[in-house]
């Protein structure tokens, strides 16, 4: 019986090893933290998004530069599969009314809990506090320390990387691993902020009255940079502003604020009126309006979003209607920066798709696989992150099992 080491306790590394046991093989699970699992189930406490329903060439879309090296990844470990997997734990799904797709109890701990008895029924051994710390001179070996600082080594005939990136360090994942890949002569794109909020300079009196107030159903897209605005429910924060709309355009907001030059996230606060229908309504104002008066009256803002177009305009705001008309549709707010990587839901970066073949084994080093986000890709919250991770596990572990075992490859062409 071949023997697998698993690195990392999160969802990409738990299916892999679960996929490896299924098959016959040997598997231990090595994770720093006290538990596996730590993310997901913090990830689950307020709904637990797992995947996407929508069609899978607009599911592709959603991974950008990445989506052809996923697409056949996705395609083996699909949403479906996801979800009859879930079913498989005793978790049926259902999909919200946004596309998204959750477990019926809604959180994370049921199913992780199912998880861990079928892994358990299936021989998987789980290490905690273990951190691996790189590999002996002897092919196959690596190195972990105990919680005390006691070095061990582990043979294994193959191994699975799923260390995650660097987001959420105090749950396990702080991207420690770079260097030692890198010190193998793995190219590792930098690990940089994804799905992340963004830094602006509010005055005093916005932070005030407006923090933690939200810009609901608006569209926002980055001045000067291509790409389709990205909708829904932005949030006031006393730095910026959060929300699935900025981690849509993350990577875009960050190829801006890398041109040097100023980075202006644009605010569509009515994406579903045009300039020239809000310019009507806005020509009805009163005589003895104020102008919150006027705005809320002729186009339904709330008093966040006029304090924001306020705010852009330095407490002051245009009386003509179709000067209004056009800043309403495209609100300057300038970003200074993404909040830090310790504050982000994940991060792109990674080891680079030039260092691994088509079953996720790195080049360099036969027998040796990675999955989920210490490769170089990245999604926008949705189910999507969850989905890939899923995926690429799968992969990796059918690589594995594939190299391990060569007729399980099939014949050759």
């Amino acid at each position: 019986m071949s023997t697998v080491s698993v690195i990392g306790g999160g969802p990409a590394g738990l299916i892999a090893a679960e996929e490896l046991a299924r098959a016959g093989m040997d598997v231990t699970v090595h994770e720093h933290m006290p538990a596996v699992c730590r993310k997901f189930l913090l990830a689950g406490r307020g709904g637990l998004n797992i995947t996407h329903s929508e069609d899978f060439a607009r599911l592709l879309t959603r991974y950008g530069d990445s989506s052809d090296r996923l697409a056949p990844m996705l395609a083996q470990f699909d949403p479906q599969d996801l979800r009859d997997w879930c079913a498989g734990l005793g978790e049926e799904t259902f999909v919200g009314s946004s596309g998204r797709v959750f477990p019926r109890a809604f959180r994370a701990t049921p199913l992780v809990r199912a998880w861990l008895a079928r892994l358990a029924e299936l021989g998987v051994q789980i290490e905690t506090r273990r951190r691996w710390t790189g590999w002996t001179d002897e092919p196959g070996v690596l190195r972990f320390a105990g919680a005390d600082g006691t070095e061990t080594e582990v043979a294994s005939d193959a191994a699975v990387f799923a260390l995650g990136g660097a987001s959420w360090p105090r749950l396990g994942s702080d991207g420690g691993w770079v260097e030692t890949f890198r010190d193998r002569g793995t190219e590792v794109t930098p690990l940089r902020p994804a799905n992340v909020g963004v830094c602006v300079g509010w005055s005093d009196i916005f932070v005030d009255r407006f923090a933690g107030k939200p810009l609901k159903n608006v569209a926002l897209s980055v001045r000067g940079h291509g790409g389709p605005p990205a909708r829904g429910d932005a949030m006031i924060t006393q730095t910026g502003l959060e929300g699935g709309p900025l981690y849509a355009i993350g990577a875009v907001i960050r190829d801006a604020l890398d041109s040097g030059e100023p980075c202006v996230v644009e605010v569509d606060l009515r994406p579903d009126l045009t300039v020239d229908r809000l310019t009507e309504r806005l020509l009805q104002r009163r005589p003895k309006d104020s102008d919150p008066t006027w705005l809320r009256r002729t186009t339904g803002l709330d008093p966040a979003a006029i304090a924001l177009v306020r705010e852009s305009g330095g407490g002051t705001v245009p009386r003509d209607a179709a000067v209004m008309a056009r800043l309403i549709k495209a609100v300057p707010v300038e970003v200074s920066a993404t909040m830090p990587i310790a504050r982000a839901i994940s991060t792109a970066g990674g080891i680079a798709w030039s260092e691994v073949d088509e079953s996720l084994m790195l080049h360099r080093m036969p027998g040796t696989f990675v999955a989920g986000e210490m490769l170089d890709w990245e999604a926008p919250t949705g189910g999507y992150l969850l989905q890939a991770s899923f995926s690429t596990g799968v992969t990796a572990a059918r690589g594995a099992l594939a190299w391990l075992t060569p007729s399980r490859a099939g014949p050759s062409g």
